[in-house]
């Protein structure tokens, strides 16, 4: 028997999970004890946004068996809707914890993701120093580019073969998220997670912002001081239009129930 769906606030026609780390984890060791094949996606504001504009894209976030609340503002939204335990479950955050829960647990790890190579096995060394004990039992740094057929059909019997019980995916927002979407029941392992950034924060390729600037909901511009060519334009658009739609969502002008 199938756990029970979490309750989802309705975030511009996107269902984000109302939950919180603990939840997170416990559903995520269920899945993994029973053997249920489900995928989850860390959803900050702009994947929110990108959701709005493309259809497909909104119906693989909403068929995910959880999308964490990954910004503070999906936080407050979804606790202005009555979800008052919901807290923020941010990507690496999750990672670190299930990471940790698993030394107990048994569960077996593969790495998918990680641009140039490198990163993934930093990223590696360094779960494996912070995790004493932790099972990692593979790891890939897919090509900058799209697989062939036969170069996944590779991939993927080469996964399989190592016997994971969680996959993780660090392609970087959407892309890592069609990916866990097409590859969900391909895969034996029954949890796939896009955690994003994770890779790179993890592997020590890159900072995070400090917890204060998480809390307040400012991460974005922490991010945007750091990478400004590639992330701009990302947070200039995305953001007055998130706040915008939700506006207009709480005053009863915004589209359909999931």
């Amino acid at each position: 028997m199938s756990a029970k769906p979490f309750a989802r606030a309705n975030i511009l026609g996107v269902g984000v999970s109302a939950i919180n780390m603990q939840m997170a984890v416990s559903r995520i060791e269920e899945w993994v004890a029973r053997r249920e094949a489900n995928y989850v996606i860390a959803a900050p504001v702009n994947c929110i946004i990108e959701c709005v504009r493309d259809e497909n894209l909104r119906q693989i976030y909403n068929a995910a068996g959880m999308v964490t609340p990954d910004g503070m503002p999906l936080v407050w939204v979804s606790k202005l809707m009555g979800y008052a335990h919901v807290d923020r479950v941010y990507g690496p955050d999750l990672m670190l914890a299930i990471c940790d829960h698993s030394r107990q647990a048994g569960f077996r790890h593969f790495l998918y993701g990680g641009w140039p190579a490198d990163v993934v096995t930093d990223l590696t060394v360094n779960l494996k120093r912070k995790f004493p004990g932790i099972q990692i039992v593979g790891s890939y740094s897919p090509p900058f580019r799209a697989l062939t057929l036969e170069e996944d059909a590779e991939v993927v019997a080469h996964i399989n073969a190592t016997r994971p019980d969680i996959v993780w995916i660090g392609l970087g927002s959407v892309k890592q998220d069609l990916w866990a979407a097409s590859h969900v029941g391909k895969l034996f392992a029954p949890v796939l997670i896009a955690v994003g950034a994770a890779f790179d924060f993890h592997a020590g390729r890159k900072a995070q912002a400090p917890r204060w600037m998480m809390r307040a909901g400012l991460e974005w511009l922490f991010r945007f001081a750091s990478e400004p060519r590639r992330l701009g334009l990302r947070y200039i658009r995305d953001n007055p239009i998130f706040v915008w739609k939700i506006l207009l969502q709480m005053l009863g002008k915004t589209p359909p129930p999931l």
